[in-house]
């Protein structure tokens, strides 16, 4: 019998599953990182140009298509083993890196028209907006999609290297090379979502980026080390491992400082307070005015104004006051949403017995109750002993909703509010006046909170006597989005339903939608009221009168806008072409026998 002696250019089986192992825990490490910075640079393009949504969409797919460019490109690669270990320096470069440089783009295009400005003493009425100032305005607003479409080409060369690296070791076509490599990726990518999820979706994103980096730069070290003789230049790429973590280093310190200080730049205001919950971004504005005690706070999500301080009581008493004074009693009061307590607290000026509030963050709720303090380096922590601890700008948030869920009458129900009123519906739950305070059906999910199905099941939670109000986006802006919440209402099952639109400046003319399930409509029984029954120093008795009235034409096509029902995101589409329209990002043809 012959003995077969190993080649000695080939590894043994075992050194070959040590290889196999090793190689195949990078690549999961590599597919988690990968995961991570395509939410990273979706949230923080959301962050810039207020549409975290789309924003989000977009990233991913963009990245997604880049990846495969790059497949495709690690093919012209001789070289893998170098290739590799320098592919992964530049990644981790990019990565540490590119939220500050977006934010900095960002920054210094917004600043630069008021710099130019200045160096030519222009008054404030001939400040420079347009030519190349415009084209590098909407330059800094794409680059997160050109990092992410570089960090998607790059990321894509990965499994091709990997899987040629393993067939070098091997000295051998490996059959199911690339099915054991898309499986580690696809597992590691699992676990980046679940990272990104449970740990970084709160955490700062210039923090999250540099610790994202570092898993990144672990790994390309560990390589560096392990194939430390067929990689070339192994001296200088080693050098820019201990650059990029010092880098990595003075980042994880300083970062969140220096990211703050951009934002500022994406406000017109000053940002006091930036955070990312597990739903959403956090941002709170301040304003000083001239002779004005208190300065002018405002609260935004995602990028998106939610309320300014001087004029949200006109939004929230058009929101409540019609739906409180047309309904027949007043004891029992649901409230959709509201998380800022602004809505509640008019809801309070009513005397009911029982109010219960239901909102999906609790964090938006800890925040505007007092319950957490936000710190000068924004984060929430737990608060310990007296409230007057608070910062400034917290104390004046919660003064402006009267403290309103402090008060014992108040029940907060944490959770989705499509499947929480299953709950109240299985516990035989009746309500006097139904107050809807959702934010615009400007993401697919958010569609299903404006869908017949759920103001149907809102309807057998409403007492026959009562009345229920909606936010219904602007007319003005959204106009077929705004006629389409009326529509579906309706096909939901209420009687009357009728809608009215008030100014807001902070935001231009709004609207509200009020359904009613008995009896009279709510504009006959607001024209019938003698007298306000409760003053809330800003409705009127001609006010509500005359808000449901509209300019001629308004209603015309009304029959070609359709009603929105669950998949179908009609009202989704509606409001997302408006804003794109707003943008002036598109302009399309009409589908016949829809109107504008």
């Amino acid at each position: 019998m012959s003995m077969h002696l190993p080649d000695p250019v080939y590894l043994t089986r075992k050194k070959l599953l040590l290889h196999d192992t090793f190689l195949l825990s990078i690549m999961a490490i590599l597919a988690a990182c990968g995961l991570i910075y395509e939410y990273l640079l979706s949230h923080y393009a959301g962050r810039i140009l207020g549409a975290v949504e789309t924003a989000i969409y977009t990233m991913i797919g963009l990245m997604i298509v880049s990846m495969g460019l790059g497949s495709f490109a690690a093919r012209v690669v001789r070289d893998v083993f170098t290739a590799f270990a320098w592919l992964e320096g530049i990644i981790a470069t990019i990565g540490i890196t590119c939220i500050l440089m977006i934010g900095g783009l960002v920054a210094l295009t917004t600043l630069l028209p008021q710099i130019i400005a200045d160096t030519f003493l222009l008054p404030p009425d001939l400040l420079p907006a347009g030519g190349i100032l415009l084209d590098l305005r909407r330059l800094a607003l794409v680059s997160p999609y050109l990092f992410g479409f570089v960090l998607g080409f790059l990321i894509g060369m990965e499994i091709p290297l990997i899987a040629r690296i393993r067939e070098s070791l091997h000295g051998e076509h490996l059959v199911h090379n690339t099915g054991t490599i898309y499986g580690i990726d696809y597992i590691g990518a699992g676990v980046g979502a679940v990272i990104w999820v449970s740990v970084m979706l709160s955490m700062d994103i210039t923090r999250a980026a540099v610790w994202t980096a570092l898993a990144n730069l672990f790994a390309g070290l560990i390589f560096l080390w392990r194939y430390w003789q067929r990689i070339k230049f192994p001296v200088g790429l080693l050098m820019l491992h201990a650059l990029l973590l010092l880098l990595a280093i003075a980042i994880e310190k300083k970062g969140e400082a220096w990211s703050a200080s951009m934002t500022n730049m994406l406000y017109r205001d000053e940002v006091v307070f930036d955070r990312n919950t597990n739903y959403q971004h956090l941002t709170v504005t301040r304003r000083l005015v001239a002779n004005r005690q208190q300065s002018i706070l405002g609260f935004y999500i995602n990028g998106r104004l939610q309320f300014s301080s001087n004029d949200e009581h006109i939004y929230h008493s058009m929101l409540v006051y019609p739906a409180m004074a047309v309904a027949e009693y007043k004891k029992k009061i649901l409230i959709v949403g509201g998380g800022d307590g602004l809505a509640l607290r008019d809801v309070l000026r009513w005397n009911p017995q029982e109010v219960r509030l239901i909102d999906l963050d609790k964090a938006v709720i800890d925040f505007f109750s007092g319950r957490q303090a936000a710190s000068t380096d924004n984060r929430i922590s737990e608060i310990e002993g007296d409230r007057a601890s608070l910062p400034a700008f917290q104390q004046a948030l919660l003064a402006l909703n009267g403290h309103a869920f402090a008060d014992p009458r108040v029940t907060v129900q944490y959770g989705d509010a499509f499947i929480e009123i299953d709950t109240l519906l299985g516990n035989g739950e009746i309500y006097d006046v139904i107050i809807v305070d959702l934010p615009d059906p400007s993401h697919p999910d958010l569609n299903r909170l404006y869908t017949v199905n759920f103001y149907a099941r809102l309807n057998q939670l409403l007492a026959g006597g009562g009345a229920m109000s909606v936010q219904s986006t602007s007319p003005y802006h959204a106009r077929k989005a705004f006629l389409s919440i009326g529509s579906t209402i309706k096909a939901a099952g209420f009687n009357h339903v009728e809608q009215y639109r008030e100014n807001i400046p902070s935001f231009g003319e709004w609207g509200w939608t009020i359904a009613t399930k008995q009896g009279k409509s709510a504009r006959q029984r607001i024209a019938e009221l003698p007298e306000l029954p409760v003053d809330d120093g800003w409705t009127s008795l001609g006010l509500l009168r005359a808000a449901f009235e509209f300019p001629a034409g308004f209603h015309d096509g009304i029959s070609g806008v359709k009603i929105n029902t669950l998949g179908s995101q009609r009202i989704y589409q509606y409001h997302h072409q408006a804003w794109q329209q707003q943008q002036g990002v598109y302009l399309r043809p009409l589908p016949a026998g829809e109107t504008d």
